[in-house]
C-alpha cells in the first residue's frame, strides 16, 4: 500500500512538472508580416482590440495563439469564445447535440490552434470551465472577468447586440473583435460598423487593425481568389485560356 501510494504521488508530481513546463517552453508568436505585427502588438498593449479585413490574413490564428499565452502564463484565468448567429444555411438549432456541440464546426479554426498551443494542457482546461465556447445569444446578462473574449465574424452583430456585447466587459480582460464588413449577412445594419463609426468619431483607445489582400497569408490561391472575386487586378492570362499540356 505504501508503495502505491508513493507511486501515486510521483505520477502526480511528473503530470504537474510537465505541466509547468508547457506553460512555459511555447515559441513566442511570429508575425508572418508588418500587419500581422501591428496586430499583435495592439493585442499586447491594449485591452480591446479591433481587426478587419477579408480571411486568410491570420486574424483568427494571431488572437487565438496570444489567448493560449496569457493563459499558459496564468495571465488569464479563462478564454471566452463566441460568434453570433448567423449561419450560411441552417440555424444553430438544426445541429443535434449540445450547445458546445452545436458550436463546434464554427469555432473548429479557434480550438484546434489552442489545442495545438497548448497541448496537453488544453483538455484539462476545458474539463475546468477555463476555455468556454458561449453562443453569442446567451451573453446578455453575463461579464467578463481575468478572461481573453474572442468575438469572431463581428460583422453579422447588429448594433444593439453588440453594444450588449461591450458593455459585459469587466476587469482584466482582452477582448478581440475580427470580422469583415464585406461579408456581412445582414446588410447595412451590421453592430461592426457602429463600432468602428463610434471608434472613429469619438477617438476612442481602441486600434483598428484593417488587413487586404495583400497581407493573406494562408496560401497564394487564396489571396488569388480573393482578389478575383474583389476584381482587383487583371489575370495573367486574359486573352486565352490557360492551357495544360
Amino acid at each position: 500500500m505504501a508503495k502505491k501510494g508513493k507511486l501515486a504521488k510521483l505520477q502526480k508530481r511528473e503530470i504537474k512538472a510537465k505541466f509547468v513546463e508547457e506553460r512555459h517552453s511555447r515559441p513566442a508568436l511570429v508575425a508572418q508580416n508588418q500587419k500581422q505585427a501591428l496586430y499583435i502588438k495592439a493585442i499586447q498593449q491594449y485591452t480591446q482590440t479591433i481587426s478587419l479585413g477579408c480571411a486568410g490574413t491570420g486574424k483568427t490564428y494571431v488572437a487565438s495563439t496570444l489567448a493560449a499565452q496569457m493563459y499558459m502564463r496564468g495571465e488569464i484565468d479563462k478564454i471566452i469564445l463566441t460568434r453570433p448567429n448567423v449561419p450560411s444555411s441552417r440555424s444553430l438549432g438544426a445541429f443535434p447535440g449540445t450547445m458546445e456541440e452545436k458550436m463546434a464546426p464554427w469555432t473548429a479554426p479557434v480550438t484546434s490552434v489552442l489545442q495545438n498551443y497548448m497541448g496537453g494542457a488544453y483538455e484539462n482546461a476545458v474539463r475546468k470551465g477555463a476555455i468556454v465556447v458561449a453562443p453569442f445569444e446567451t451573453m446578455r446578462g453575463a461579464s467578463f472577468n481575468d478572461a481573453f473574449v474572442l468575438l469572431d465574424e463581428a460583422q453579422n452583430t447588429t448594433p444593439e447586440e453588440m453594444k450588449m456585447f461591450c458593455t459585459r466587459i469587466g476587469y482584466n480582460c482582452r477582448i478581440v473583435i475580427n470580422g469583415d464588413i464585406k461579408q456581412t449577412d445582414i446588410g447595412e445594419n451590421s453592430g461592426l460598423a457602429t463600432l468602428i463609426r463610434l471608434v472613429e468619431q469619438q477617438n476612442l483607445p481602441v486600434p483598428l487593425i484593417e488587413f487586404g489582400v495583400e497581407d493573406v497569408v494562408r496560401s497564394d490561391e487564396c489571396a488569388m481568389w480573393i482578389r478575383a472575386f474583389e476584381g482587383l487586378g487583371k489575370p495573367k492570362h486574359n486573352d486565352k485560356p490557360l492551357q495544360v499540356a
